[in-house]
């Protein structure tokens, strides 16, 4: 599944389009792709023409669109980068799948766990590959937690604590519409915590969560705020507590993950073992990280999309997305009602 040519002789860029021009791909798509050895990004798409021409400008793309039938129709691509506003996703999934293009999509893959389903359904068909923009799986320290968790160094892990909290800020309006953004706080800032902690726990079955929101007035209104406990199968339970509209003074991130023999948190990175029934800090040792921990999740993740396009990686389909997207719909479906999801 190497890029080719039309001749079948394989070429040595692949070649890649950035469909959504919004923040983060101005803050880590553009960024990582144009500098990104073996890339060729050939083409920008978005609704906003000066902004896409602006961009193409700044980061010496060629070509611009401001639709994605037109990108499709016009360009000989290997991939597309899908960063559209939440709603558009998974429409625009299908369109590149149907072009014959392989996708790597930012969260979330779709609003509902059925959604995921119809493109991991078209994926399969049009034999292409779909890969999702989980770029916290690539942070170092997460990297780490999870060889120090599949290594054994904590005993048995039965608990994640996770949250963050984010003072006010301007956000784009279509995050507020819920039909549109499929949630506010915990669609944005929970999905991957849930993700991250599904992942560190090798995706165990979701057995039942309660969960408690709170959000602006009116039937479109997304939350603000919303913390879950979910009870998992092999006695593993999660919290998370999202805010994106803390009052306090500063923003906070937090991960923890408790084991039998020890515990361990980013970030950064601190593991605590218990030897001889003391905790004794084991916490790795490194070179200090020169990237921030988004741009440098981001460029990993890109490039392991591109050694998978170029055939020097193993595909892996994102089958567990299924898992966690259910699980997101039973959250809120939790918190609306006010009762207790039962799986």
């Amino acid at each position: 599944m190497s890029p080719t040519t039309a001749g079948g002789a394989p070429r040595s860029n692949v070649r890649i389009a950035l469909v959504g021009l919004g923040a983060i791909a101005q803050t880590a798509h553009l960024p990582v792709l144009s500098k990104m050895r073996g890339v060729s990004v050939v083409a920008l798409c978005d609704n906003d023409r000066v902004k896409a021409r602006a961009l193409a400008q700044r980061f010496g793309v060629e070509n611009t669109y401001p639709d994605i039938e037109d990108l499709l129709e016009n360009e000989a691509l290997d991939a597309v980068v899908i960063a559209t506003p939440s709603h558009a996703h998974e429409p625009h999934v299908l369109s590149a799948l149907r072009a014959g293009l392989h996708v790597m999509c930012e969260r979330p893959f779709a609003l509902t766990g059925k959604g995921v389903e119809r493109i991991l359904a078209a994926a399969k068909k049009a034999a292409r590959m779909v890969f999702v923009a989980n770029s916290h799986r690539f942070r170092l320290d997460a990297q780490a937690l999870h060889a120090f968790i599949h290594g054994g160094e904590l005993g048995k892990v039965y608990a994640v604590r996770a949250g963050e909290y984010r003072t006010p800020s301007s956000m784009a309006p279509w995050r507020l519409r819920r039909a549109e953004s499929g949630g506010g706080a915990f669609m944005h800032l929970g999905l991957p915590l849930l993700d991250l902690a599904g992942w560190i726990a090798d995706f165990p079955e979701p057995l039942r969560a309660s969960a408690t929101m709170t959000r602006g007035r009116g039937a479109s209104a997304v939350e603000d705020s919303l913390f879950v406990f979910a009870e998992l199968s092999n006695g593993f339970n999660v919290t998370i507590d999202v805010n994106w509209a803390y009052p306090g003074s500063e923003d906070r991130w937090w991960f923890e993950v408790l084991g039998t023999e020890g515990a361990a948190r980013m970030s950064p990175l601190r593991v605590t073992k218990l030897i001889h029934g003391k905790p004794i800090d084991a916490s790795p040792s490194g070179a200090l990280q020169r990237d921030t921990p988004l741009t440098q999740s981001y460029r990993a993740a890109f490039a392991h999309f591109v050694a998978v396009l170029r055939g020097e990686a193993t595909y892996k389909a994102p089958d567990d997305q299924v898992l966690i997207y259910h699980a997101l719909e039973g959250i809120y479906q939790a918190a609306e009602s006010g009762r207790e999801f039962r799986a």
